[in-house]
């Protein structure tokens, strides 16, 4: 079953429509792939947590397309909005409080029955297309099966989740490469609780303070991305490897010697966060070898979001 779409106009209202009535539509964004549902729909959320396999304690993330929509999702104030105006749309995601009024039963699932809500705006024209044109937010995890590589190409959320979706929407390669930093700021300090697309110093130069750091409880996540396991490819993989040893794949970074593929030759971590995913997925496939060896990520810059993701995809149980 071919089920990828170019993204035109007209394939998008298609996919709008599937939305609507209740479908699941891959769609591109500058991080990863999302699989999307209507937020308001509850056996549409319910889906994604079955395509995926995904457990339904971990919340998912909602997709809006205007900024004057926030306020009447989500509890916020002047620095939320303050944040939002400055990096939506972008890949910035925050954790608010919900309405109490809030007790849409579909919101309830997309939010693991907490009393927060997972809220960001991407920065892609398809994605905000199709959310302009479904006419509600559009819920959406990484459009992979849980703990697998996320998907930055059409053709990989194909070979993940095949007919599981009903629509993907071809948008390209992401950009970014890897998922959203998010932020809870449902306190007086901001929180982050996943390192992601936009860095830590850009964020604390902007707020001119510290934001706290929280790796959050993998039981029981109060956002998408705190599970211990994740992004995970099917070899065993090894991090901080000055080399490899034998059977490794070695996955490079900067200026090393012998490396099957190299994220950044030049030590860019933005150029190593748009390839991650990809060559992880490309050396997963790669027969003969036993396992993957990764270099060393510096921590600055997109190098907390690389390390975090690789981090996961290296946890032994």
């Amino acid at each position: 079953m071919n089920n990828i779409y170019e993204a035109t106009s007209s394939n998008i209202s298609k996919a709008a429509e599937v939305i609507k009535n209740g479908g699941l539509v891959a769609m591109p964004t500058e991080t990863v792939y999302g699989l999307g549902a209507n937020v308001y729909n509850p056996t549409a959320v319910a889906n994604i947590f079955a395509a995926k396999g995904r457990p339904s304690f971990n919340p998912l993330i909602s997709h809006i397309a205007e900024l004057d929509f926030l306020p009447t999702y989500a509890k916020t104030d002047s620095r939320v909005m303050a944040l939002a105006k400055k990096y939506w749309p972008g890949p910035l995601t925050f954790v608010l409080p919900r309405f109490e009024s809030d007790t849409n039963a579909a919101i309830d699932l997309a939010c693991a029955g907490l009393r927060t809500i997972t809220v960001r705006m991407p920065n892609h024209p398809v994605a905000l297309e199709l959310i302009k044109k479904s006419g509600v937010p559009i819920v959406a995890p990484s459009a992979n099966k849980s703990q697998t590589i996320s998907p930055t190409t059409a053709q990989h959320v194909a070979d993940s989740l095949g007919d599981k979706v009903d629509m993907i929407l071809d948008g390209g390669a992401c950009k970014v490469g890897v998922e959203s930093t998010i932020i809870d700021v449902t306190g007086p300090h901001v929180v982050l609780l996943r390192a992601g697309g936009l860095s830590l110093e850009e964020l604390e130069d902007f707020l001119n303070e510290k934001v706290l750091i929280s790796h959050g409880n993998p039981d029981l996540p109060s956002s998408p991305g705190q599970m211990l396991k994740h992004y995970a490819p099917s070899h065993q993989m090894r991090i901080n490897a000055e080399a490899p040893m034998e059977g490794e794949f070695f996955i490079g970074f900067g200026d090393v010697q012998g490396a099957n593929l190299n994220l950044s030759p030049s030590g860019d971590t933005s150029e190593a966060a748009a390839n991650l995913f990809s060559y992880m997925r490309y050396a997963d496939a790669q027969l003969g070898y036993t396992g993957i060896a990764m270099s060393p990520i510096p921590e600055t810059g997109l190098g907390l979001a690389i390390n975090d993701r690789i981090r996961r995809a290296a946890y032994k149980k």
